[in-house]
């Protein structure tokens, strides 16, 4: 448990594409600077999505050439062929699939099956690796779907599997709506292993339930070492009543700096970026953390 974590940063990308309030690109890349100021080397920056289905993701190619003369490592959201090539014309050395274990989430979501699903992003990987691009994959839904209930184990491992030999460098697990439990977690990410190695899975939780902690925790156990949380616990599911957004850096920073795993995060710093941005949205953090942090400076 004491070997080191590395966190990706995803507040600038999947938490604030969720976000009803739109963040300007000026603004999207003051963040990010602040949050590779704290320490976060790895953020998640922006999607080369539709316009008209995530509004809030417009303007990812400034923002992710505002972001390039900084020291760290940028992620962007790539869907198909169209997304790669947005991508590439703004320097992205990152990108990230998706596809979901559960077929009902998959249609709600993007309106094809998990096999099409696959298929539209085939040619993605395959110029990716000519071009020498990092693919990073995720997997929604891992623990459970608003449309399909439980989800099987098996179809997150078939998937992930899937995406592993189609040559995805890392595989991040996402709990999209926040149901899962340690020991779901713990079974999940065992089985996984079994067929895509542990150093190279993510975990991706959302704290619906209050159990993100207590899942990665799980999760640490099994060997995985990669973390995916938000600023803030910025984020959430229009497709999931009450999902919440995904775990809180400022959350995951104070219990891996209790277990003794330092990760070189300044968590002063850390609090202003969130600071700054709930300030934008108009709302305080969810982080539990970052609001206890908050009280106690007022004391």
């Amino acid at each position: 448990m004491s070997e080191p974590v590395r966190i990706v940063e995803v507040g600038p990308r999947d938490g604030l594409q969720n976000e009803k309030t739109p963040i300007s690109v000026a603004d999207r890349i003051a963040f990010i600077e602040r949050l590779i100021g704290a320490g976060l080397p790895i953020v998640e920056v922006g999607a080369f999505v539709s316009p008209k289905a995530v509004p809030q993701m417009v303007g990812s190619a400034e923002v992710l050439r505002g972001v390039s003369h900084l020291p760290g490592e940028f992620h962007v959201l790539v869907p198909n062929e169209k997304g790669y090539e947005a991508s590439q014309a703004a320097g992205a050395k990152v990108i990230a699939v998706f596809a979901s274990a559960s077929e009902g989430f998959s249609r709600a979501n993007i309106n094809c099956s998990i096999a099409e699903s696959i298929e539209r992003f085939k040619p993605v990987l395959a110029r990716a690796k000519a071009d020498g691009i990092k693919v990073r994959g995720y997997i929604s839904c891992v623990l459970g779907c608003p449309f399909d209930g439980e989800v099987k184990p098996q179809a997150v491992v078939d998937v992930a599997r899937t995406l592993w030999d189609l040559g995805c460098y890392e595989i991040s697990l996402g709990d999209t709506i926040g149901v899962g439990t340690p020991v779901k977690a713990r079974h999940l990410m065992r089985a996984v292993a079994g067929e895509v190695p542990a150093q190279n899975l993510a975990m991706h939780f959302h704290d619906t339930y209050g159990q993100a902690l207590a899942n990665l925790y799980a999760g640490m156990e099994e060997g995985v070492r990669v973390i995916d949380s938000a600023a803030g616990g910025l984020g959430g599911c229009p497709y999931a009543p009450g999902a919440t957004g995904n775990v809180a850096t400022e959350d995951v920073v104070y219990m891996l700096e209790g277990m003794g795993i330092k990760i070189g995060v300044d968590m002063d710093k850390l609090l202003a970026a969130t600071n700054e941005v709930s300030r934008l949205l108009g709302r305080p953090p969810v982080s539990r953390v970052a609001n206890a942090l908050n009280a106690k400076k007022k004391l």
